[in-house]
């Protein structure tokens, strides 16, 4: 039950945070037609985490923003060019930080020589772990007639669960906006 808050932090987190980058990638098929592409249809896919409605509605609302300026048109209908589906998942990273304070002469050259031993030294080290959320979007598009898949883009995210619902959905539209960017993608 835990899973799920984690699952919807990970996506309207999606863009949150200027530390840390947003890692986008996309692959596609190089026999694809995409000129041919100019309607979809959404589905579901099987076995994908499900999210909340809210969510899930602001990320395809900003998919089919972004796919209109593209030239493509959503339709319902079964003769649509192109399927579109769409997972996220959530991850968790632990991260290690440490510093290090220390005084005294050690081991050198002083003057004209090598002293080995040197003198006082004193060093304290210490450390501290916390855990990173890590929120991914992954939008896979099929060609409607043989159900290939021929385009495939994920956004990565660190989430910052601290983020207010508009700058949620801020984040969200402009990580789609980043993934979408490259399609349809230029073919030689």
């Amino acid at each position: 039950m835990r899973r799920l808050p984690l699952v919807i932090l990970a996506l309207v987190g999606i863009g949150v945070g200027a530390a840390s980058a947003q890692d986008i990638r996309y692959n596609f098929a190089k026999d694809a037609k995409f000129s041919d592409f100019k309607t979809y249809k959404w589905v579901e896919i099987k076995g994908a985490d499900q999210i909340n409605q809210i969510t899930r509605d602001q990320i395809i609302k900003a998919i089919d923003s972004q796919l209109a300026l593209k030239g493509l048109t959503k339709t319902d209908a079964d003769t649509a060019d192109l399927l579109i589906g769409m997972q996220t998942a959530i991850g968790t990273e632990k991260q290690y930080s440490s510093y290090s304070t220390g005084w005294g002469a050690g081991p050198g050259w002083y003057g004209g020589g090598w002293y080995g031993a040197g003198g006082m030294q004193s060093t304290t080290t210490s450390g501290s772990t916390s855990t990173i959320y890590i929120g991914q979007l992954v939008i896979d598009m099929y060609d409607a007639k043989d159900k290939d898949l021929v385009w495939r883009g994920t956004a990565s995210k660190t989430i910052n669960p601290k983020a207010k619902p508009e700058k949620q959905e801020k984040n969200i539209n402009k990580a789609v906006e980043k993934l979408l960017k490259k399609y349809p993608p230029e073919q030689k």
